[in-house]
């Protein structure tokens, strides 16, 4: 991708941002922005755009082993120096080291408290009876699990779990980097952890106190070793174990990750050219898969399987109901039919004030996935114009198949439950601009007008649904 188109496109990204922020501030005036999240969503924004524009170009031509040295430590000190700070910003403006509306994290954070307290008294065996009577499930216990483990060992700091977090996310660039080169090459590998290293949403998980920063790290590279076991044809028990272990802890964290990464992996043997994965070797994995399908459907797993399909996905009416008993209006947007259709896109980015201030904090970044949506839908294109969709079946499953399970969930509209699909998303975003052409740039052109009317509908929605337009 030369420099000139990068730059273009970045230019494009923050004139469409500042042109949907100005008009909608003006449009909605009364219930424009606040000043601090204008600069929060300018300086993400800008974060984003001006940095991949300035250092891709520079870290493109480098070999692997620097590339990959100059990535890790740019993102280590990028997500270490903001875990630092937005402890002294959150406590500032909330009284408490946690994010704007902290729930989930709160509850961790004591709970772990808690438990570490009984670990260090040696009374071990009360943790899972705690954990069994009081969590929403299995997929509740392993971040509980690894919290418990740090305040253990470390003391109940609130940094310390944020460093290992800026610590995983600075390693997920290179994984990143590693997937996509395999999957689409050495140009869309640089690009990707390029553009990894400068996800704001990325780097703001690491002040967060939720899972999602090691839910992320898990599930991609479970992804990646995956992808390395089968291209590299290095059957050692190492390489077999690891996608093993790597899938079986995410189910700890968020049960449908694990079951994404066993159906890609599935789809990936059955759809991978016979040079890799004979017809013995496929049948093999096949029986395999379903043993191990079964498996889970009959222990503590598959009852919370059964659970959530029954609660998340099927029944759906108290989403509507919430909208309602707050006074809104709209209740049919939250049916999963109507917002599938985003599935890359949502959630869109709120420029106006009736929003959570946790969403507006991060209204920039939110704006930048919206934006790079296009690049990721332009690539199922591409692959099959390219004829590359066995190469893209793994991460396109995974990525496909957690989309389609979001989006006909509870959480259709949900950022924290869309930020597991960003890095795939990144890659293909990557591939996409790295293959662009001509008449590509025609589409572009249509997305971004379609994204202007979009952000500023759902804001227009987000006000006439509380009755104040």
């Amino acid at each position: 991708m030369s420099k000139n188109l990068l730059r273009h496109i970045s230019l494009f990204g923050l004139g469409l941002y500042l042109l949907a922020l100005v008009v909608i501030s003006v449009a909605f005036r009364e219930y424009a922005l606040q000043a601090k999240w204008v600069i929060w969503g300018v300086g993400e924004v800008l974060f984003f755009f001006v940095l991949t524009t300035v250092f891709y170009p520079r870290w493109k031509a480098d070999e692997p082993k620097v590339f990959c040295r100059k990535v890790f430590f740019t993102a280590l000190a990028i997500r270490v120096l903001y875990a630092f700070l937005i402890c002294y910003y959150y406590y500032y403006q909330t009284g408490i080291a946690f994010e704007y509306g902290a729930a989930d994290s709160l509850g961790y954070h004591k709970t772990a408290v808690y438990l570490s307290r009984w670990v260090r008294g040696g009374h071990i065996k009360y943790i899972f009876q705690y954990l069994n009577a009081y969590t929403m499930g299995f997929s509740d216990q392993g971040y509980t699990l690894w919290l418990t483990l740090i305040y253990t060992i470390f003391g109940p700091s609130l940094l310390t779990p944020r460093l290992f977090k800026a610590a995983m996310c600075a390693y997920l660039c290179l994984v990143v980097y590693r997937l996509g080169s395999r999957t689409f090459g050495e140009r869309t590998g640089h690009l990707a952890a390029v553009m990894c290293v400068f996800m704001p949403i990325l780097v703001q998980i690491c002040g967060l106190h939720t899972k999602e920063a090691e839910m992320i790290f898990l599930s991609i590279l479970a992804v990646e070793r995956m992808d390395y076991l089968i291209r590299s044809k290095k059957y050692t028990f190492w390489n077999i174990l690891c996608p093993i272990v790597l899938t079986a802890l995410t189910f700890g964290f968020r049960t449908i990750i694990g079951m994404c990464l066993i159906f890609a992996f599935l789809v990936f043997i059955i759809l991978s050219p016979n040079d890799l994965v004979g017809r013995k070797g496929k049948i093999i994995t096949l029986a395999a898969t379903v043993v191990l399908f079964f498996a889970f459907l009959f222990s503590p797993i598959g009852w919370e399987m059964k659970v959530i399909y029954k609660l998340k996905f099927t029944d759906l009416n108290y989403q509507a109901e919430k909208y309602e008993a707050n006074g809104l209006k709209y209740s049919e947007l939250a049916n999963s039919w109507i917002l599938a259709q985003g599935a890359f896109v949502l959630p869109l980015a709120p420029m106006v004030e009736p929003s959570p201030d946790h969403n507006k904090m991060i209204h920039g970044s939110m704006f930048v996935k919206n934006f790079l949506a296009f690049f990721a839908m332009l690539t199922l294109l591409i692959v099959i114009r390219q004829r590359k969709w066995r190469d893209f079946s793994l991460i396109g499953t995974y990525e496909l198949s957690y989309l389609a399970l979001i989006m006909f969930s509870f959480a259709a509209n949900s950022e924290r439950y869309h930020e597991p699909a960003i890095p795939i998303l990144i890659i293909m975003a990557a591939y996409a601009m790295t293959h662009l052409r001509r008449k590509d740039l025609t589409l572009f052109y249509i997305y971004c007008g379609l994204l202007f009317v979009a952000l500023l509908t759902w804001n227009w929605l987000k006000l006439s649904a509380r009755g104040l337009v």
